[in-house]
């Protein structure tokens, strides 16, 4: 641990900035080199030891809003001045300009709020960004000179670079020092009588108990609670969290022991118990449960907070105990139905339905009428977790009781449906609506459409396009563009192109994404050129979608180099590379891997990103044996998550299909640490691969099983096990056969119907007909399609065949064994 002798050694120097008071604070030729962009101090700052820093042209940028740029605008002047926009001095609105000088007057008071808003905010980003590129000294150097009022949010932000500079240093006494940094900003806030809140120290401490400085944590904690008597009970709270922790049980149990014996008031105790509750302490949290007055506590978060921790502890009788206690205090009925809410959800062995149940048993057994409030949380309760039939009979329930139903809340509701995934929903949703007595809006109409869309049904699309013309809601061309995207999907061209009509019809103007949806459908080059004039005509601008769709459109045509043309003569810069990146992923699916490997080349040689997408359509390219540098190099371009999974899959493939089983078990480490699951299901693929090719691919399957066993510490699943009895049988090899078999049992694998019905078929194709009968004997044969697997699997490859006749139907029973298995 850091020693405190070094701390107090930093703490007898007098503060150089936030100390002094503002008259002398930096000169006017300072602030205006500070506006030019030249740095105050006498040596320049340099970063990475080669490019000079300009330190405050940066900095004015942050600060100025969108508009002209004023250096006048940053305040070094004068802060109060600046923001003292006239409210009058328009001068005497006439007649002909009295609504002109109106809307001039609500524009300037609109600025000089947002300019308020926006002001502490933006002091903030400086701060962070010059404490990222000048340091914490320079950083702080800088603002302490600055001529303005420094409030609390400025204080906050400078201590916020300390805090950040401290964490990132491997030096312990350049961390020390930034600790003593922070200490001058709080003598200087104490100084200028800007009171100490949680939201300066809190951070601090929080950084004390991460690091484990129990010394320096000590020392700030007095100082604060001598400047701001008020902060001893939220410190109590940092305290308690800081000897959990590092582990000083002696610590834990005598501030709990203080609270019984000396009976510390009840903020102290509200705030060891909010720590305890945060450290899942249990024994000592029961044990301050038993001297807590709830109906002192001082805030309903607080309160809150205890009846969720309650729940995740199950500690009913607590729970019904303040309750009742609360309920005799004279408790709003509203906070009560919300505490038995906060109880109730946070149940960890409940299901959604149960936390329900709970909750309305709760409300009747202490006669407290459940709340608007609460069944409104408890609807985006179960919205969030998609329990959608629940939040249907909680919205029934509203309804019953006359509390207000909104729009919002079945937006909420279609919200859950698609994430859910149970897109049938959307018809009930859609009859609650009218059934609550409320008009859909045309956001409404976009989602339902949407989903009906994702669900294939387009009758009821058109049927709710009839209700909007009945409710005089005009569709729009966002409607318009999901139907028409759904019929493509569906390769449904013709209903695609009748979308176009329809919208036509209806006076919904297509845009570019309606026309990059036919262009990338066309049937034909004469129908792109077509809609390309029609776009044009149109006056609709070509956007990147469009682009793209050409692209893709031009080389399914087979006009490869004009493709290249759209993408050297009309693609605008700022979407070069995402346009580009499309054509190499069109030009390798077409098979141009020599055009998209050059036009890659090239996207990288300017230092650009290609897309992941890209990226992996050139993986097929490199699938010949000795291709895995260049498989790996493109693997390591990958960044999004999902594409490296595929990549990765992709090049275990590849490693198991020309046997490189040392370079698969390294990537399957890599993947495993970072999703276990994916890593199963790499392996059942390599395994689905196996057991379709060569007969001596059984061998490599086994030397995969032992390795991912061994060395990857993963558990063959059945699918694998499968995958390799069905390589076995392919090969004809009765004796690996028994080898796997018997690693279902080491696996914890029972055998069921299938494993049995696929030994049995090993059995018989390797003649071995005793053990297969023996094997047939463990199988039920109440279902009629097992029985139709054994009396086919008998018939084809059972004894009673001639063997003259198995040479001319070796073909035959090749193809027999994957249908019948």
């Amino acid at each position: 641990m850091r020693g405190l002798r070094k701390l107090t050694s930093l703490f007898t120097k007098v503060p150089k900035n936030f100390a002094r008071n503002s008259d002398s604070n930096a000169t006017t030729a300072e602030k205006s080199a500070l506006v030019k962009g030249k740095s105050p101090s006498k040596k320049p700052q340099t970063l990475d030891g080669s490019k000079e820093i300009v330190n405050t042209h940066s900095i004015a940028s942050v600060l100025i809003c969108d508009g002209p740029t004023h250096t006048e605008s940053l305040g070094f002047d004068s802060q109060d001045q600046d923001l003292q926009i006239p409210w009058g001095g328009i001068g005497k609105p006439t007649n002909l300009h009295y609504m002109q000088s109106r809307k001039v007057i609500a524009r300037e008071r609109k600025q000089k709020v947002v300019y308020k808003n926006t002001m502490h905010r933006r002091f903030a980003d400086i701060v962070n960004l010059c404490g990222d590129k000048l340091g914490a000294d320079d950083t702080l150097d800088i603002f302490g000179k600055l001529g303005r009022d420094t409030g609390l949010k400025e204080y906050n932000a400078c201590i916020e670079v300390c805090i950040n500079s401290a964490k990132k240093s491997f030096d312990e006494v350049e961390s020390l020092q930034r600790i003593y940094n922070a200490y001058q900003i709080l003598r200087a806030m104490k100084e200028h009588g800007v009171q100490i809140k949680e939201t300066t120290y809190g951070p601090l401490l929080r950084y004390f108990i991460e690091t484990g400085m129990v010394e320096e944590f000590e020392f700030f904690s007095k100082f604060i609670t001598k400047a701001n008597p008020d902060a001893f009970s939220r410190v109590g709270y940092y305290e308690m969290l800081l000897w959990t922790k590092v582990g000083n049980e002696d610590k834990v149990q005598e501030l709990c022991t203080s609270i019984g014996v000396d009976n510390v008031g009840g903020e102290l105790t509200e705030s060891y118990l909010l720590a305890l509750c945060e450290r899942d302490r249990d024994e000592e949290l029961v044990k301050l449960l038993s001297f807590i007055d709830v109906t002192k506590v001082s805030s309903q978060d607080y309160l809150s907070n205890i009846f969720e921790s309650l729940g995740k502890r199950e500690l009913k009788d607590f729970a019904e105990k303040f309750i009742l206690a609360l309920k005799a205090s004279e408790a709003t009925e509203e906070k009560l139905s919300h505490f038995i809410y906060s109880y109730a959800i946070s149940i960890p062995v409940l299901v959604v339905e149960d936390a329900i149940s709970e909750f309305e048993k709760l409300h009747e057994k202490f006669h407290v009428p459940p709340s608007s409030l609460s069944y409104g949380e408890l609807f985006r309760y179960c919205c969030k977790f998609r329990e959608v039939h629940a939040a249907l009979d909680i919205v029934d329930k509203m309804d019953e009781l006359d509390f207000p139903l909104s729009l919002e809340k079945f937006h909420q509701l279609l919200d859950a449906v698609e994430e859910s995934r149970e897109l049938d929903l959307v018809r009930p949703v859609y009859s609650r609506i009218f059934l609550h007595n409320l008009n859909p809006s045309s956001e409404t109409f976009r989602r339902m459409i949407n989903l009906l869309v994702r669900m294939k049904d387009f009758e009821g699309v058109y049927n709710m396009l009839s209700d909007m013309e009945e409710m005089n809601i005009r569709p729009t061309t966002v409607m318009y563009n999901a139907i028409m995207a759904g019929y493509f999907r569906e390769k449904n061209i013709r209903g695609g192109l009748m979308v176009l009509n329809q919208m036509k019809n209806a006076d919904a103007k297509p845009d570019s994404l309606t026309y990059s949806y036919i262009i990338a459908n066309c049937e034909s080059e004469e129908d792109l050129v077509k809609y390309l004039e029609e776009m044009q005509s149109s006056s609709i601008q070509l956007t990147k979608p469009v682009y793209m769709a050409t692209i893709n459109a031009h080389v399914k045509f087979g006009q490869f180099e004009k493709a290249k043309k759209v993408v050297t003569d009309l693609v605008p810069s700022q979407c070069i590379n995402e346009v580009k990146s499309v054509l190499v992923s069109a030009l390798a699916s077409h098979g141009q891997f020599s055009d998209a490997l050059q036009l890659y080349k090239e996207i990288k040689q300017t230092g650009s990103r290609v897309e992941p997408k890209a990226i992996l359509s050139l993986f097929d390219y490199f699938q010949s044996d000795g291709e895995l540098d260049r498989l790996m190099e493109l693997l390591g371009e990958l960044s999004d998550s999902d594409y490296w999974f595929d990549g990765c899959e992709r090049i275990i493939l590849y490693c198991v299909r020309h046997n490189l089983l040392s370079s698969a078990v390294d990537l399957l480490k890599k993947l495993k640490d970072i999703d276990e699951l994916s890593s199963y299901a790499v392996v059942n693929q390599a395994f689905a691969y196996l057991s379709e090719a060569e007969p001596t691919a059984v061998e490599v399957g086994l030397d995969f099983l032992r390795a991912i066993k061994e060395e990857v510490d993963l558990h063959p699943s059945r699918t694998s096990l499968d995958f390799l009895l069905s390589a076995c049988a392919s090969a004809k090899d009765a004796k690996r056969a028994w080898l796997i078999w018997e690693e279902y049992q080491k696996a914890g694998l029972l055998y069921n119907v299938l494993s049995y019905l696929r030994m049995y078929q090993v059995l018989l194709i390797c003649g071995e007909f005793k053990d297969a009968n023996i094997m047939l004997k463990n199988i039920a044969t109440d279902d009629p399609h097992v029985r139709c697997i054994i009396q086919r699997s008998a018939a084809i490859f059972g004894p009673s065949i001639c063997r003259s006749s198995k040479k001319n139907k070796k073909k035959k029973k090749k193809k027999s064994i994957a249908s019948v298995m």
